[in-house]
C-alpha cells in the first residue's frame, strides 16, 4: 500500500496538534528567572519553560524599568502524561527557599519573592496540600510562599529577550552569579539530598 507524501505530512501535523492540546501551563515565581529556568528545562515532561514578569498591575512590564509589584517568574509547558502538577510542584519546592520572607537567597526585594500561581480551583487544591506537606516537614519553621491566582504572564522581549535561556547563552556568567548568590549551597542546607542541582 502507498502513502502518499500528503498523508505523512497531515498525519505529522495531527500528532504535532495532539501533543500541544496535550500540553499544559503553569507559572512559578522563585527568584531569579535564569535559575528557575534552568532547574525547570532539566525535568522531564517540561517543553518550554520562559522567564518574565507577573502579579503586578503594571502593562508591559520591563526588566531595566519600571517592573513595581510584579514577580520574577516562569512560564512552564509541560506533558501531563509525563509529569503531573502536584510532581511539578514537589521539584519546585526543593529549587527554592520557602522561608525566605524577603526574595532568593543573594537577591531580595519584593519582585525575587517565590509564588505560586493558580489557574482553577484544582490547581489551588493540589498547591496548598503541597505547602501544607512541606510544613509538616519543617514545622519549627515558617513557610512564607503564598499561593496566589494566575494573573497576565509578561515574557522578557525586544531589547531584553537575552534573558531568555541565559544560562544557556552565557553559561560562564550564569554559572558564576549562580555560585556567588549561594543558591545551591542554600537549597542543600534546606533540602539534602533532594536539592536537584
Amino acid at each position: 500500500m502507498k502513502i502518499t507524501l500528503g498523508l505523512i505530512i497531515l498525519a505529522a501535523s495531527l500528532l504535532s496538534y495532539a501533543s500541544n492540546a496535550n500540553a499544559d501551563k503553569t507559572i512559578l515565581a522563585g527568584g531569579c528567572f535564569w535559575c528557575m529556568e534552568s532547574d525547570f528545562e532539566k525535568l522531564d515532561g517540561v517543553t518550554d519553560v520562559i522567564s518574565g514578569f507577573t502579579g503586578g498591575n503594571i502593562k508591559d512590564p520591563i526588566y531595566n524599568g519600571n517592573h513595581s509589584g510584579h514577580f520574577e517568574a516562569v512560564q512552564i509547558t509541560y506533558d501531563p502524561n509525563k509529569v503531573s502538577y502536584k510532581e511539578l510542584l514537589d521539584y519546585y519546592w526543593v529549587n527554592i527557599d520557602p522561608f525566605d520572607a524577603k526574595g532568593q537567597f543573594c537577591d531580595k526585594g519584593t519582585s525575587y519573592l517565590s509564588a505560586i500561581f493558580v489557574a482553577n480551583a484544582t490547581e489551588r487544591d493540589i498547591a496548598q496540600q503541597s505547602k501544607k506537606d512541606i510544613e509538616k516537614q519543617f514545622p519549627d519553621s515558617k513557610v512564607i510562599t503564598p499561593i496566589l491566582n494566575a494573573s497576565i504572564f509578561y515574557p522578557i522581549k525586544g531589547d531584553e529577550s537575552y534573558h531568555q535561556d541565559y544560562y544557556k547563552n552565557n553559561p560562564i556568567r550564569y554559572n558564576a552569579y549562580r555560585w556567588s548568590c549561594g543558591r545551591d549551597k542554600r537549597l542543600k542546607e534546606i533540602w539534602g539530598d533532594k536539592a536537584t542541582h
